[in-house]
Formats: C-alpha cells, structure tokens, sequence
C-alpha cells in the first residue's frame, strides 16, 4: 500500500516493512481479512515496542 518510492533510511531507526494486501477493489470479505491482518501486526508491534522499552 505504499507509494512505491524508496524511503530515506535512518541509521539506528526501526522500521516494519509489511507485505499488506491491497485492498483497491477488494470485496467485503476481502477488506476483512486486510483489516484483521493489519490489526494483528499492530498488536503485535506494540507488544514488542512496550517489551522493548521495559529491557
């Protein structure tokens, strides 16, 4: 879902590089499962920032 542009890189920064579907024309059922991929990625993300942070 990105711009297809490359990002300028920051030494010593994170960055998450995910392989989302898109959702252009996606059917109901579709735009679901996208919803519910992202979400869990998210949980999952800020789980690890916040068990990162605790070290």
């Amino acid at each position: 879902m990105g711009c297809g542009d490359a990002c300028p890189v920051c030494p010593g920064k994170r960055y998450e590089d995910w392989d989302v579907a898109d959702p252009d024309g996606a059917d109901d059922a579709r735009l679901a499962a996208i919803h519910d991929d992202l979400d869990s990625r998210v949980h999952a993300l800020s789980a690890d920032l916040i068990d990162t942070e605790s070290r």
